[in-house]
């Protein structure tokens, strides 16, 4: 069967759209999808890699700070006691006739360290001796800090307060 001219450039022209198409269809639209995919990938690798970097910064500065605080505690004097230290400035800063109770106790940490915790009720005292007694304890040479403080006015003596201390340091294991 011999074709017409007309319908020889309608075969040619619906192959080549034929060709065309699966041209785009099975090598143009892969080839884009892939490096479509291989730029996401790559963007979610960069984006992986500068959460590593700062995760690595992080542990860098908690490192510097570990160590720090080995000096600190390497600095401190030898035999020192939360409770002592407590007691002594409480003496410094005549607070001592205002402790009603001190109760020590020591929580394992997970790391090279343990916390040492004294809870510690005070009764009648003024405001001003309350601060000053609350600045001397809180020792940064001494790792000594305050974990909860819980403060209420004194019901029988009006201007007088009474306060629930919990105060910590760490010691090495």
């Amino acid at each position: 069967m011999r074709l017409g001219k007309r319908e020889r450039y309608l075969v040619i022209l619906a192959g080549s759209c034929l060709v065309v198409f699966l041209l785009f269809q099975f090598l143009l639209f892969p080839f884009f999808e892939k490096r479509q995919r291989m730029k996401r990938g790559l963007q979610a690798k960069q984006e992986a890699l500068k959460e590593i970097v700062l995760l690595s910064a992080n542990y860098r500065s908690y490192k510097t700070g570990s160590r720090g605080l080995q000096n600190i505690l390497a600095k401190r004097k030898a035999g020192f006691t939360l409770f002592s230290f407590l007691e002594r400035e409480a003496g410094e800063t005549q607070v001592k006739g205002h402790i009603k109770y001190m109760r020590p106790s020591v929580l394992k940490g997970t790391g090279p360290y343990e916390e040492s915790m004294v809870e510690m009720k005070l009764e009648g005292i003024s405001l001003g001796r309350l601060v000053d007694y609350l600045y001397r304890i809180e020792s940064p040479q001494n790792v000594v800090g305050i974990k909860r403080i819980s403060i209420k006015e004194n019901k029988s003596d009006t201007g007088y307060l009474d306060a629930i201390l919990q105060v910590l340091t760490l010691k090495r294991t």
